[in-house]
Parts: structure tokens; sequence; C-alpha cells
């Protein structure tokens, strides 16, 4: 793993605030697709004898994959245009 410099705080606050917010707006997004596109809401109790172990892998899979989607290109996206304003700021 690389090492990060130590630096700016508000860019490290910035990515995360980012992140936070992007991860609630996917996780809303999918359970709303997934209750339109099964009629159903999606399983919250691993232990509830009404949910099938495919449909709660199914939700897992989705959701997992999703979420770690979003984490990633949103850090990403935001510490992209953190780098590049700091190189703007810079050359002035």
């Amino acid at each position: 793993m690389a090492k990060q410099k130590s630096g700016d705080g508000s860019g490290k606050l910035l990515t995360t605030v980012a992140t936070t917010a992007a991860v609630f707006v996917a996780r809303k997004l999918v359970t709303a697709g997934w209750t339109r596109a099964t009629g159903k809401t999606p399983p919250t109790d691993p232990s509830d004898p009404h949910i099938g172990v495919g449909e709660a892998l199914v939700w897992a899979a989705i959701v997992g994959g999703t979420i770690e989607a979003t984490r990633l290109f949103t850090a990403r996206a935001t510490t992209h245009r953190a780098r590049a304003e700091k190189a703007a700021a810079e050359e002035q």
C-alpha cells in the first residue's frame, strides 16, 4: 500500500464527506431499484426464514459491489480534483 503524505486535512475531510454522501445516495437508489424490480423490500434480517439464501446473496452482492464502487470512484474523483486545485493555486 502506498504511503500517503501528511498534508492538508481539509482534503481528507472533503473526501470523507463526499464519499459518505455518495454512499448514502447509492444505497437509497439500490434499495429503490430492488423494490421496483422485485416488488419486495430488500432483505435486511439474515435470520428471517421468509428470505431465501439466494435472494439474500444476490442483495449482498449488489449492495456490496455498488457501495465499494461508489466509495472508490468518489474518493478518486475528490482526490483528483483537490490535487488539480492545489496545482493550479501553486502556479499562480
